[in-house]
């Protein structure tokens, strides 16, 4: 008796076909009660295009670009019979008994891994950060937390050498740095203020000229009453950006800089305060020989800019505040 259905090549089911993978760290591909570790899917090209794959979930690879990244300029001749050899190799171990029905699927000239059928910890801290970046503090900082530990391992941990792992480590490398800065940002929102700092630091830890990240720290600083703190991280800021870029903080740092400076001078200033305020003046009137030569015209023509005049002036309350009380306690 005949049913009418051609039972040869069914797909398998998407409950058996569903990849969860983690690509931070060591590769693992976990499908059903079945792990699958980076020696196990048929040699180090597999594993690479799989990879690739992975980290343009979703969209399709074509043939010829897979074949410039594994290859570069020394494809073999018979370069794409063998990519598509290793293709099969990967379906394989991927989604055994189901030929090209399942997660790994052939696109017109390539090849797409498809999201419906595939979790992927990369994917997931991606998402996660977009949603983040969307919404309101409080539900925002939660799903910045499961982003950033997702990423506590480093990207293709398994991969070392080729160049197209280095661009995405590159790539994911720079979200992880926004994500560790809006996590500051959004604690100091929520006056999570040790959480803020921490971030911060983080954030400044990967792009030490980050001024967003700069700035975090430093307002951080501010609402902790952590004042001196803050002038020298600002102080830090700003010989970095000096000594790297050519340039001064922006508005938003200088005028931190110069509230922490009042709320020093009104304050009761400490030594820190002091150092901090004397540090910032010696920083500021400090000119090199050559500069002062080729500099000597416009410095006595031109006033000092305001920015710097501002800073100069409310340091120098600083010292005069902490030497008033000082005369008056003897």
């Amino acid at each position: 008796m005949t049913t009418g259905f051609d039972t040869r090549e069914q797909p398998i089911t998407t409950a058996m076909a569903h990849l969860n993978v983690h690509v931070f760290g060591n590769l693992s591909i976990r499908r059903g009660s079945v792990v699958l570790h980076a020696h196990q899917l048929g040699g180090p090209k597999p594993r690479q295009i799989l990879e690739i794959l992975l980290v343009h979930l979703g969209l399709p690879v074509s043939k010829d670009r897979l074949i410039e990244l594994l290859w570069g300029a020394s494809a073999p001749v018979e370069a794409l019979p063998t990519l598509e050899s290793y293709v099969s190799v990967l379906r394989r171990h991927l989604q055994p008994g189901s030929g090209k029905f399942g997660p790994l699927q052939t696109t017109t000239g390539g090849y797409v891994l498809d999201r419906n059928l595939v979790d992927v910890d990369l994917d997931q801290f991606d998402v996660l950060l977009q949603r983040a970046q969307k919404t309101i503090p409080g539900l925002a900082y939660p799903l910045l937390l499961r982003a950033l530990d997702l990423a506590t391992a480093p990207l293709l941990g398994d991969e070392l050498v080729p160049a197209w792992a280095a661009e995405a480590r590159d790539l994911h490398a720079a979200r992880l740095t926004s994500a560790r800065i809006l996590a500051s940002e959004t604690a100091a929102a929520l006056h999570c203020i040790d959480d803020a700092l921490e971030f911060a630091n983080l954030a400044l830890a990967d792009e030490p000229l980050n001024e967003r990240a700069w700035t975090a720290l430093v307002l951080g600083l501010e609402t902790s009453g952590r004042h001196a703190e803050g002038l020298q991280a600002y102080d830090r800021c700003r010989q970095a950006m000096q000594n790297e870029l050519g340039c001064a903080p922006g508005p938003i740092l200088r005028a931190a800089q110069l509230r922490l400076l009042h709320a020093t001078a009104d304050g009761d200033t400490d030594l820190a305060d002091v150092l901090s305020a004397l540090l910032m003046l010696h920083a500021q009137l400090r000119v090199s020989p050559a500069s002062s030569l080729t500099h000597r015209a416009a410095t006595t023509t031109s006033p000092r800019p305001e920015p710097v005049a501002d800073s100069l002036r409310e340091a120098t309350d600083v010292v005069t505040s902490f030497l008033r009380r000082a005369v008056a306690r003897v």
